[in-house]
């Protein structure tokens, strides 16, 4: 019969046995990203946790991490503590759009890191034309990447909100670094890229990236005024 024993042996045998695919994935994206990513592009797909699976896993625990950060840590995570004090941050619009942009990342946050994929596997293309990835194949890598780093960011959150809770905003912004040198690390063993080529290509890559973010930050401002979200009077600087 079923009993809790026998289904925690089955959890941890598959999970966290050594032989298992993933935690083999896991661990050999960090060891050979490049021979993780490239076996299953090249058609080798009983060796590794396929993306697919592995980033639905991550986004039911990243679902739960929300669940809990909105049922008791919500106060650590108000986009309003990353401008601080600054007096061009003083007025009704952007406190508005702080306020409303913490709201809406933790209840569609398995949506906006789900089209984060594609998004980025579409600067990932246009930087990396001239090598052999097609956009499919350029999916693939962040499936796996930006799984790595969100399980990394669920571990090491949920330990900063225990004991330093008010440090978390901080940790978000080292894990955006640790983004950028996993990124830089895999690019480089997957292209085979030189150190020259590594600095041309993440300039480009953050070209790109800043244009897109500029042109979807604006169709948001152009959103929230259309809505009545926002009002132009509400970027009035403070009195």
């Amino acid at each position: 019969r079923l009993t809790f024993k026998n289904l925690f042996e089955h959890i941890s045998e598959t999970f966290f046995n050594y032989d298992n695919k993933l935690l083999r994935t896991f661990i050999d994206l960090f060891k050979k990203p490049e021979v993780v990513i490239d076996s299953y592009v090249q058609g080798v797909r009983k060796r590794y946790v396929n993306p697919v699976s592995f980033f639905g896993i991550i986004l039911t625990i990243n679902g739960l991490n929300i669940f809990i950060i909105s049922k008791f840590y919500k106060k650590y995570v108000n986009a309003s503590s990353i401008v601080g004090d600054l007096d061009s941050a003083q007025n009704e619009a952007t406190k508005k759009i702080m306020t409303l942009s913490t709201d809406i990342s933790l209840e569609y946050a398995s949506l906006f890191f789900s089209l984060l994929i594609p998004l980025a596997a579409l600067v990932s293309l246009i930087v990396y034309h001239n090598k052999k990835y097609n956009y499919t194949e350029h999916v693939i890598l962040y499936l796996y990447s930006m799984s790595v780093y969100s399980i990394l960011s669920v571990v090491f959150g949920l330990l900063v909100l225990l004991t330093f809770p008010e440090k978390y905003m901080l940790f978000g912004s080292v894990m955006y670094l640790f983004v950028f040198v996993y990124h830089s690390y895999i690019h480089t063993r997957l292209f085979k890229l030189s150190a020259k080529q590594l600095i041309l290509k993440i300039l480009l890559f953050l070209v790109v990236g800043f244009i897109l973010y500029i042109g979807f930050s604006i169709l948001s401002v152009l959103l929230l005024l259309l809505t009545g979200t926002v009002d132009l009077q509400d970027f009035a600087p403070k009195k």
